[in-house]
């Protein structure tokens, strides 16, 4: 794995957004798609320096996706971003010497899945809270478009478990001092002991096995620094 750190170049990504993620990139994902997808990437770098994350939305259950992952789709989708499915056909053209076309082989079509956000060559999942095999889907299939040119760098936006689980249990036990004894509970409304969903270092580790082959890839984790710094109401 060609392991790059582009997206710490100020020119790249602005402090305003490098400040409040963690990040992770392959082949300088964050160049690249700066200097080939300017638009997409003005909009990626403008979620970033606007989104964060609130407890009131984000400390409550929500099965896979869940209100944090719509959030930051809506602030794409309002950007021109769409849910895509992405199918390939690959066509094989035969020709002789002199250039005549001889004829076409049967055509091979391969069935993708629909990508949370997609905006002229840049594809963009959110993995918030979905089993982490999700993860070799999409690093699988971000290969598979880059290598048949449909597509410039792909990109994963999901959380740091471990540092979230740790700001999550400081939030919460202070709203639960807020309220009668009888009332507390030291149980989180969401569970992040999980191992096995989604995550930075679940990314990070497949990223290192190198699933994602030559393609540019950019992954982005919410931390602690993410929190907009409100309290649990």
């Amino acid at each position: 794995m060609f392991e790059t750190f582009t997206y710490d170049l100020p020119a790249v990504l602005p402090q305003a957004a490098r400040d409040h993620w963690a990040f992770m990139e392959s082949n300088s994902a964050a160049a690249v798609m700066q200097a080939v997808c300017p638009e997409e990437w003005a909009d990626i770098v403008h979620v970033l320096s606007t989104y964060r994350l609130n407890p009131s939305s984000w400390l409550k259950a929500g099965g896979n996706r869940g209100d944090i992952a719509e959030q930051i789709d809506e602030e794409f989708a309002k950007r021109g971003w769409r849910e895509t499915r992405l199918d390939l056909e690959t066509r094989g053209i035969l020709y002789l010497k002199s250039g005549e076309k001889l004829g076409e082989l049967p055509p091979v079509y391969q069935e993708g899945y629909l990508v949370d956000n997609f905006k002229n060559r840049i594809v963009l999942d959110v993995e918030w809270n979905a089993k982490d095999g999700n993860l070799d889907r999409d690093l699988a299939s971000y290969r598979s478009w880059f290598e048949a040119g449909v597509i410039s760098a792909g990109v994963i936006i999901t959380k740091d478990r471990l540092a979230l689980l740790n700001l999550a249990r400081r939030i919460w036990s202070d709203y639960q001092s807020t309220l009668p004894a009888e009332q507390r509970s030291a149980r989180l409304p969401i569970d992040l002991t999980t191992s096995t969903v989604t995550a930075f270092d679940k990314a990070q580790m497949r990223m290192r096995r190198g699933v994602m082959g030559s393609c540019p890839v950019l992954i982005v984790a919410a931390t602690e620094a993410t929190w907009d710094g409100l309290p649990y109401t």
